[in-house]
């Protein structure tokens, strides 16, 4: 009985190994690499942040009555900073490109002054708030980093001033009012996906722009007092240049961080 049990075992190993040599071999693959998803610009965003800037004005004074200039033409200027906000939406076309819309306000102080050089008075004028919309178009130098120029309408107010002698004791001061002016802007810039200390947050990027605003020019009449008005006005043609940085939320940006890509 042991030796045909034996005779059995021998019998089903050789079988087995018989088998095995006709099998083919064991392959193995590897699990698919999954692509992330290209980012895309397409969508709304936000932005808010400050800079600094610089107004000049050509400056002259003319008769009210006869709209002749009265004394030459001076050129004056102001400066100082500015808070920012604004929106947009983007549209992304051929991969590399990007076309939006936009509409923002600044909000400070740039201060400088302002003069009526027939006699000789000087004043201070600040501008307060200029507002802007109009479209920007885009070239992606990288998947996350935007290099834009932009343009459109630009508005801007300005303060009222009060004008005293220049050349010594005047019992008297005069006023002009405040106004505002319309006119257009260009600029561009570069905005960029932003990684604070490593940290990559989604939909939030960083951009740094340049604008030159430019605007009509503007009859401001003088007045001793409001009841008694000068026979003469000041007029200011101004333009601004700003330098801006703001942070940008966008809504519905897409694609793997960039760490991740390359």
């Amino acid at each position: 009985m042991k030796k045909l049990v034996l005779a059995l075992t021998a019998l089903a190993a050789f079988s087995g190994s018989a088998l095995a040599a006709d099998l083919p071999a064991r392959t193995y693959s590897k699990a698919p690499i999954v692509v992330p998803p290209a980012p895309s610009w397409t969508g709304f965003y936000i932005f808010g942040g400050g800079g600094g800037g610089l107004w000049t004005a050509d400056n002259s004074t003319v008769s009210s009555t006869t709209g002749l200039v009265t004394s030459g033409s001076q050129r004056m200027g102001g400066s100082g900073w500015f808070g920012t906000v604004g929106a947009g939406y983007d549209w992304q076309f051929n991969s590399t490109w990007v076309a939006g819309i936009l509409a923002d306000g600044q909000f400070g102080s740039l201060r400088g002054s302002i003069n009526d050089t027939a006699i000789n008075f000087s004043g201070d004028e600040k501008l307060n708030t200029t507002y802007a919309a109009g479209v920007r178009l885009g070239y992606l130098v990288a998947p996350n980093v935007l290099s834009y120029v932009n343009g459109g309408y630009s508005g801007s107010q300005w303060s009222g001033s009060t004008l005293t002698s220049q050349s010594g004791f005047t019992p008297f001061v005069t006023t002009t009012g405040s106004f505002t002016r319309n006119g257009f802007f260009v600029g561009g810039g570069v905005e960029n996906n932003l990684d604070i200390f490593g940290i990559n947050i989604p939909g939030l990027f960083m951009k740094t722009e340049y604008r030159a605003a430019y605007y009509g020019k503007a009859t401001l009449p003088e007045a001793i007092t409001p009841a008694f008005p000068l026979n003469q006005s000041i007029t200011f043609k101004p333009w601004t240049e700003t330098v801006s940085t703001s942070l940008v939320y966008r809504f519905n940006w897409t694609g793997a961080p960039v760490s991740a890509r390359y």
